[in-house]
């Protein structure tokens, strides 16, 4: 098969003119974020946010220049408008000053319920959490997708065991890839695992926007999101455009965890979504060879700052190697381990995070900010 150049891809896109500015999106140095997976390609095109909303018919029409190439089976363009307020608004919230409006809100009707799994840094086993936990509202009978919000780090592709890409019937939609019975959508689908995603802040954004707007959802009772780590603008973003009837906070016991734990949280009530409780990952761990219990990130700890914050608890995890080999090769536990403890843990999680969304209103809040 021959290999697609990035010189093949620019020359058909210089057959794409900007309708105002009279010369082809390459020459004016719109493209940007180029990447080639096999025989998809992904790039972002940048315009001036005044005209954001009236230049979709440029971005088909890249992709469709693009598709016409010999060995393309798919082509995402991600239009992104660069805003003077990005860093002002992250300067704002770090201050603690409420976050400005949010410019559109995306409307996903087919959508019941969308929740975010988040957590306030790294390395506490957020994504593998996400994947049992939509895996477990599965089980428990819901229809469910998945969405990869972290286009850093993308790892569903490899927790949930998909391989390839995303089709389009209309070369406008995307289909979401689909496993154990959950549709699942990641920018890790369009880029090879080892390419890094060096793309500014509206980049990623407008990447969020289009894998939640530009995908066949069809009809859910629940979307889990998978959080990027942190409180930065991608968080604040999906908090402020996308209607979140929720968000569920994971952690470590120990308390330099907690400590961006409880940032976290802030975050999200600062933006008035509801936060559905706290869930404490790596809880401890049972040596499977004796038996002994150890707390090696002490114990306990979640559950004290969810009383203190007034969340709920909604349970704990053990660290154990099963969840972490499971979760490596694409079975997570709760698939292919039904039966087991940590499986069960996960179903009774999940419940709980389901009784408070189907209890509460099934559309996120409107942010008001005064």
């Amino acid at each position: 098969m021959t290999q697609i150049t990035e010189n093949q891809i620019l020359a058909a896109l210089r057959t794409v003119p900007d309708p105002d500015r009279k010369a082809d999106i390459v020459t004016l140095k719109m493209v940007s974020g180029l990447a080639v997976k096999g025989t998809n390609v992904t790039f972002t095109i940048e315009v001036d946010p005044a005209r954001g909303a009236q230049l979709e018919p440029l971005r088909h029409a890249a992709e469709k220049a693009v598709l016409g190439l010999p060995g393309v089976t798919s082509a995402t363009a991600i239009l992104t408008a660069h805003r003077t307020g990005v860093a002002a608004t992250t300067a704002q919230a770090s201050a603690g000053a409420a976050a400005p409006r949010a410019s559109a809100r995306i409307e996903l009707p087919g959508i019941r319920a969308i929740v975010a799994i988040a957590s306030g840094k790294g390395g506490v086993g957020k994504s593998t959490t996400a994947t049992n936990l939509a895996l477990a509202m599965t089980a428990n009978g819901l229809r469910v997708g998945l969405l990869d919000a972290d286009i850093y780090g993308p790892s569903q592709p490899r927790m949930m065991g998909i391989s390839g890409k995303p089709t389009s019937y209309d070369g406008k939609t995307l289909q979401p890839m689909e496993r154990f019975g959950v549709k699942v959508m990641s920018i890790g689908f369009m880029v090879a695992e080892d390419t890094p995603m060096i793309w500014r802040g509206p980049m990623v954004m407008s990447a969020l926007q289009q894998m939640l707007r530009d995908v066949a959802w069809g009809e859910l009772d629940i979307l889990v999101v998978d959080m990027p780590p942190g409180t930065g603008d991608a968080q604040l973003t999906m908090s402020q455009q996308v209607p979140l009837a929720g968000a569920v906070i994971v952690s470590t016991p120990q308390d330099i965890a907690l400590l961006d734990a409880r940032k976290g949280l802030n975050m999200f009530r600062r933006v008035d979504v509801p936060v559905l409780g706290i869930i404490e990952n790596m809880s401890y761990f049972l040596c499977p060879h004796c038996g002994e219990r150890s707390d090696i990130f002490s114990h306990g700890g979640a559950r004290h700052e969810a009383e203190a914050l007034g969340t709920t608890f909604l349970g704990e995890i053990p660290l154990d190697i099963a969840i972490r080999e499971t979760s490596d090769s694409g079975q997570p536990i709760t698939v292919s381990q039904p039966d087991s403890a940590h499986a069960q843990a996960y179903r009774a999680i999940a419940a709980r995070i389901w009784d408070q969304v189907a209890a509460g209103p099934q559309q996120g809040p409107a942010i008001s900010i005064e």
